[in-house]
């Protein structure tokens, strides 16, 4: 075990109650192998360390950014302040001379130790409601011998441990990681290979073995499927999800995840249009998402949505 190996992570949310049992510390890795249509998480796409976070609504107009960018990304267009993100370095020196925070940067390179450290504060949490800590992306496993020597601290201090992945790599990726994985969520964004490579750009037989073998070496898996109005709301899809949960019946089941919009605010804030383009996908009423569950259990599937 190598306590001082680094990372880079985006974020540590705590008290999170949306990424596994009980209250959690979601620590979000950066770098991921697809590029969904509907990335919740845009600013975690690439792996470099940090990035830069420009709210326009929160700009005085000081003028100190423009003095300490030293590639001239800053200027004032029709009384906005606009930045050329194509020749931003994410430096990050506009933002440390900004009263405002309108310019904030975000991501860090930490050590395995260090985020441990962190997210043992809210142990008493944990221990009272069941939670853990939930490493989540991006796609974790960009950086398995970071999320190895976590998980290894982790489970030394008696931490329920969750990774959250969308399993497109091959199994043995996960060795020396998996034993130390209480649970898994596993994405399940698109049946079928060409829908699957049409909302992700990646090819989906990774997922459909890795869910195989993890039931068949006896993990816990929750199955987690975003789902996007007009792009994957289909009578496949659901029928594939419920299929999913009667084939392996000691997975503890599936959950819906309604599409929401915050990654394409995040598209913006973080400069990403060359990255991930915007999509004006709706979210679902609730209504809508009834349907879906009904949809799913009349189908047969086994879901821990609540009605």
């Amino acid at each position: 075990m190598d306590k001082s190996i680094l990372g880079r992570i985006s974020d540590i949310q705590h008290f999170s109650i949306h990424d596994g049992p009980g209250i959690r510390s979601s620590v979000f890795l950066k770098g991921c192998n697809l590029r969904c249509l509907w990335c919740h998480n845009p600013e975690n796409i690439l792996s470099r360390g940090q990035e830069l976070s420009f709210v326009p609504s929160r700009c005085i107009f000081c003028g100190y950014c423009f003095r300490a960018c030293p590639n001239g990304c800053h200027s004032i267009v029709n009384n906005e302040h606009k930045i050329d993100w194509d020749k931003c370095t994410r430096c990050g020196r506009c933002a440390t001379e900004c009263y405002s925070k309108a310019l904030t940067v975000v991501g860090r390179t930490i050590s395995a130790q260090e985020v441990v450290d962190e997210i043992s504060r809210d142990e008493i949490f944990y221990e009272t409601s069941g939670g853990g800590i939930t490493l989540s992306g991006g796609e974790p496993m960009l950086q398995p011998e970071f999320v190895k020597n976590i998980l290894a601290l982790c489970k030394q201090r008696g931490i329920h441990t969750a990774l959250e992945t969308c399993a497109v790599y091959d199994y043995g990726k996960l060795d020396g990681i998996r034993e130390n994985v209480d649970l898994f969520l596993v994405d399940y964004k698109a049946t079928g290979a060409q829908a699957y490579k049409e909302c992700t750009s990646a090819d989906n037989h990774f997922v459909l073995e890795n869910l195989q073998k993890l039931h068949d070496d006896g993990f816990n898996v929750l199955i987690r499927c975003p789902i996007i109005p007009g792009k994957n709301d289909t009578p496949e899809h659901f029928k594939k999800i419920a299929e999913l949960t009667r084939t392996y019946p000691n997975f503890i089941g599936a959950e819906l995840l309604p599409y929401h919009r915050l990654g394409v605010s995040k598209i913006d804030r973080f400069g990403l249009d060359n990255q991930l383009p915007h999509r004006e996908f709706v979210t679902p009423d609730k209504d809508t998402v009834r349907r879906w569950v009904d949809t799913v259990r009349r189908y047969g599937g086994r879901l821990v949505n609540e009605d």
